[in-house]
């Protein structure tokens, strides 16, 4: 099972382009469709709880479900697994980018994997909103929340904060009620 998590997540690492987010679709087919690994309805859970971490998503969310699979072993396993073709990658491009870097055909081969990096992102977001079944006020507050993020130029970090002083507040004033209903009908 280590060596399957580990060929999983290298696999995951070596043919996504453009980062943690250009990974999620991949990540999400290889764990919850393919291998069984993690429920839909958990995906983006894990993805929500990788992205608040510190670090990169996909590393983040490669520990979790190799911790889920096989505790600490697995985490390490998936973890070397995802970040291992980067590295390769990047130390093979530090070694020979000099020397190409002003080489045409090397310009082009970037300028075109630019929109494939896009239509990933874009496939991501596309199935975290699908998944999410928000309802219309937590749409209007993701809606929100972006567009402060993208036209205020706010730090995403003081969103996640707010977001969740507004689920805490939220979620209190909510439950009081409810037990303020429920004492009222049992007196």
């Amino acid at each position: 099972m280590l060596l399957k998590l580990f060929i999983t997540f290298f696999k995951i690492g070596a043919f996504t382009f453009g980062g943690g987010f250009a990974m999620i679709p991949i990540i999400q087919q290889e764990m919850v469709e393919k291998n069984n690994w993690i429920k839909d309805e958990d995906f983006l859970d894990i993805i929500s709880v990788a992205q608040s971490a510190p670090g990169p998503i996909a590393v983040n969310a490669s520990v979790y479900v190799g911790y889920k699979i096989k505790g600490l072993p697995g985490a390490l396993v998936a973890a070397g697994g995802t970040v291992l073709p980067s590295f390769l990658t990047i130390l093979i491009i530090a070694i020979f980018f000099s020397r190409f870097s002003e080489n045409i055909i090397i310009q082009k081969i970037f300028l075109g994997i630019r929109p494939a990096v896009v239509a990933l992102i874009l496939s991501a977001i596309y199935g975290l909103l699908k998944s999410s079944r928000l309802n219309r006020g937590q749409l209007l507050l993701a809606l929100t929340s972006f567009f402060i993020i993208v036209f205020l130029d706010l730090n995403p970090i003081y969103m996640i904060i707010l977001g969740i002083a507004i689920s805490i507040f939220y979620n209190k004033s909510k439950n009081s009620s409810n037990y303020k209903s429920t004492r009222t009908l049992d007196d």
